[in-house]
């Protein structure tokens, strides 16, 4: 091998100055083409921005912490599971012993 430790962390560092500007090009020309397709559909910056009352009734899912309807019943205690997280040790154990989700399904 005729290239030295230096001379390849040269090179590599060329290349990587060589990256940099190629991808700061590509953005400049993204933003000038969004720019200009703005101003071709008379859009501002504040039409692509959502503004606090657009947010404040929107979500894109439930909240954290919301309770969740129970979806399996325990017939013999009463005791119930949502299907979310780890199986609770009654349901282990019936299934264990044979019975199917189904069985303790609420209906």
């Amino acid at each position: 091998m005729s290239d030295t430790i230096d001379e390849l962390l040269d090179q590599k560092a060329k290349l990587e100055r060589q990256i940099s500007a190629a991808q700061r090009l590509q953005r400049a020309d993204a933003i000038s083409a969004c720019l200009a397709l703005m101003a071709e559909s008379g859009l501002t910056p504040a039409d692509l921005a959502p503004t606090a009352a657009k947010r404040k009734g929107s979500s894109a899912g439930p909240k954290v912490g919301s309770k969740v309807a129970p979806k399996y019943r325990d017939p013999s205690t009463g005791s119930t599971w949502t299907g979310r997280g780890l199986k609770p040790k009654w349901m282990a154990a019936a299934l264990l012993r044979g019975a199917q989700l189904i069985d303790f399904a609420i209906i």
